[in-house]
């Protein structure tokens, strides 16, 4: 009986899919045992400064932004294994440098390469996976990798939490290894699947080309708009890795320990809800779902400035997880719905570009704020603008809907 509960699990998604989840899994426990805790590593070695921080923490998805146009179109034309394998390499040196790294500038370079490397690897993975599935199950298996993504979520700010306080090194070493197996595991295991290069079929310089991917407003004028009011979803996490952690210091006393509970209660119920949450939502409109969750996550600014109570900032957070487990599959299928076949890299490096930008522009955005006037301010005005974007993009997903089913 247990046997053939497994081969049933395992048999449900083609093996890549797997291999994708395994090296999610591996990379982002230990991204986890470093995101919630980097901004406060470098305030202590930046002699306590707040702007420096968040301007290095920026320079990250600014840099990328660049890159992220291209990376998708080169996932296009060159495959996706090479474009994930280089991005991965990237990162591995990253979490070195880490290591050796005592000035400003030598993390403002660090974060710029990290920047590139998640660059050209978020478009070519995500079309991977679009190219892998069908449009029925594209919404179930973004779900499945939001869930493997959260198993970091759950173990890892604890364990950082540990770690960073015994030695930091340690830390980024162990992340440096979990991405050296991510690549062995792409290298070795995970087919290529890029419409132009599938089957190992040579293709010309002629036909390389013409499938570069230019762009057009008249043509992605829907693309960009669903881009642009993806802005304030990515602004709310970018505060989550950067100014909250200075805000939560002047709620809570043990502020280290209530970030890494809330981050591993997050992970734990996004592990637990996830894949349920996906099957049950599948069917329903697309529109009315994110509209939704852009009011549950202005709930969660509003909870983020002002709670300081430690029951009551979970409840924030438990609803933050139902806005992000609804949130983020059902965009990246509305995406994956739009894109032409062959124009897969470039939607989703377009779409990448607002995660890009909001965690570039937020956390120095967010730490000016958090300097001028306080906490309170920064995630009040926050909560405005997920106002105005949900309904604008309810407006542009629900136009969208109509047009596919003419």
């Amino acid at each position: 009986m247990e046997k053939r509960w497994l081969t049933s699990v395992f048999g449900r998604y083609d093996s890549g899919i797997w291999i994708r989840v395994l090296g999610v899994a591996l990379t982002t426990i230990t991204g986890f045992m470093i995101r919630p805790f980097l901004v406060l590593y470098l305030y202590d070695k930046l002699a306590s400064s707040v702007i420096l921080p968040m301007l290095i923490v920026g320079l990250q998805p600014l840099c990328g932004l660049f890159v992220n146009w291209f990376g998708g179109g080169w996932s296009d034309r060159f495959g996706r294994k090479p474009l994930m394998m280089i991005a991965l390499a990237l990162q591995m040196l990253c979490m070195v440098g880490y290591v050796f790294a005592e000035e400003a500038w030598h993390y403002a370079l660090i974060s710029i390469v990290n920047g590139i490397g998640f660059a050209l690897y978020m478009p070519a993975a995500n079309a991977q996976m679009t190219d892998m599935v069908t449009a029925n199950k594209r919404a179930e298996i973004f779900a499945l990798l939001h869930t493997a993504f959260n198993v970091g979520a759950a173990v890892g700010p604890v364990l950082g939490l540990l770690m960073f306080s015994w030695n930091p090194s340690a830390v980024f070493l162990l992340s440096a290894l979990s991405y050296v197996a991510y690549m062995l595991l792409v290298w070795l295991k995970l087919p290529e699947t890029a419409p132009l290069k599938v089957g190992g079929k040579a293709v010309s310089h002629a036909a390389l080309s013409s499938s570069r991917t230019k762009f057009s407003w008249k043509q992605h004028r829907t693309l960009v708009t669903l881009t642009l009011f993806s802005l304030p979803v990515g602004l709310l996490y970018a505060q989550v890795e950067s100014t909250f952690p200075l805000h939560l210091q002047t709620n809570f006393e043990h502020f280290k320990t209530v970030l890494a509970a809330i981050l591993a209660f997050n992970g734990l119920m996004v592990i637990a809800l996830q894949i349920w949450i996906a099957k049950k939502t599948e069917a329903m409109a697309s529109s009315v779902l994110i509209g939704c969750s852009y009011g549950v996550f202005a709930l969660v600014a509003i909870g983020y400035g002002y709670t300081n109570v430690v029951v009551l900032l979970f409840l924030v957070e438990f609803a933050f997880t139902i806005g992000e487990m609804v949130n983020g599959p059902h965009m990246q299928k509305a995406v994956s719905l739009l894109a032409p076949e062959e124009q897969r890299g470039f939607y989703f490096s377009v779409y990448g570009s607002s995660q890009m930008l909001s965690r570039g522009l937020g956390p120095i955005a967010g730490g000016a704020i958090l300097v001028w006037a306080n906490g309170e301010t920064l995630f009040t005005m926050l909560a405005v603008l997920l106002l105005l974007a949900g309904f604008g993009q309810y407006k542009v997903l629900k136009r969208v809907a109509v047009a596919m089913s003419d």
